[in-house]
């Protein structure tokens, strides 16, 4: 009885060979180009930060700079196109959150350490880890927060905390300071390390920061041509002129971030209004 049990066990693992009775071979469907686009993008906007790592260790800050800016516009692209195309997936969500870790939480830990926050020695690096790990934490949320089946369709036009591109964006003004040959006073590394941290923690907290995942969607007809002239220019200035312009942009977001915050407040205090929780006249 036992032998025979074992042989059959073992036929059931190596099934004799009949010729005709070959297995078929499991055809898996051939994945839609749209699906493949927007992670392809997302995996250059990854390879974008890494290589601006590369260029920092190498003393090539300008053009890590650069690569950092690449990979923002790439991950920026990305959305967007799998939402023009119906290419949006889990998979891709997952993925554009693991692209973001590297290139605008680990890489711009890096440059900045090479940068400036060596001279703290240990107390840098440390700083440049609370840096990468708000980062991270920042886009575990936000993967949460995708979930969400309660959340108000008005708040789809808000970040909660600063979006890691912007954080990694914001975080490099001591960067473009001194490519724009305004030099930050030797002794100042504390100061610019004080700096980063509240970019981490802006990063991690909850303070409504505006999205504008819907700019974009319908154009006014009169705005068509004055939309493509601003576009033009500033895309010439960014080009002209990186690092001026990158100044320029970090301080003019850093000091419109009240604005969005009084904003998200007076649309909360409206969806209350319209749900009954509140009085018009508290409102």
């Amino acid at each position: 009885m036992a032998g025979g049990g074992y042989c059959r066990g073992m036929s059931e693992l190596f099934p004799p060979f009949e010729p005709g009775d070959e297995p078929k071979t499991r055809r898996f469907k051939p994945v839609p180009l749209r699906l493949l686009l927007p992670n392809l993008v997302t995996l250059l906007s990854m390879c974008s930060g890494l290589t601006g790592m590369r260029l920092a260790i190498e003393g090539r800050l300008d053009v890590a700079v650069i690569a950092i800016l690449v990979a923002a516009i790439l991950d920026g692209l990305d959305g967007r196109i799998a939402r023009m195309m119906k290419g949006t997936s889990r998979f891709g969500a997952e993925l554009d959150s693991l692209s973001d870790f590297v290139s605008f939480g680990v890489a711009p830990a890096v440059i900045l350490y090479v940068f400036v926050l060596k001279e703290l020695h240990g107390l840098g690096w440390i700083i440049s880890l609370l840096f990468a790990s708000a980062s991270a934490l920042r886009l575990a949320r936000f993967n949460v927060m995708i979930d969400d089946p309660d959340r108000p369709q008005w708040q789809k036009d808000f970040f909660v905390g600063m979006p890691a591109p912007a954080g990694a964006l914001t975080a490099l003004l001591p960067v473009y300071l001194t490519l724009i040959d305004l030099p930050l006073p030797s002794g100042t590394a504390m100061l610019q390390a004080l700096y980063l941290l509240f970019i981490a923690f802006m990063m991690i907290s909850r303070i409504p920061t505006y999205a504008g995942k819907t700019v974009g969607t319908r154009v006014p007809r009169a705005l068509v041509v004055p939309l493509f002239i601003l576009v033009v220019g500033a895309v010439a200035m960014l080009a002209a002129m990186p690092f001026e312009m990158l100044t320029a942009i970090t301080v003019i977001y850093l000091f419109c971030i009240p604005f969005m915050v009084q904003r998200y407040r007076r649309l909360a205090r409206l969806d209350q209004v319209q749900a009954g929780s509140v009085p018009p006249a508290a409102a």
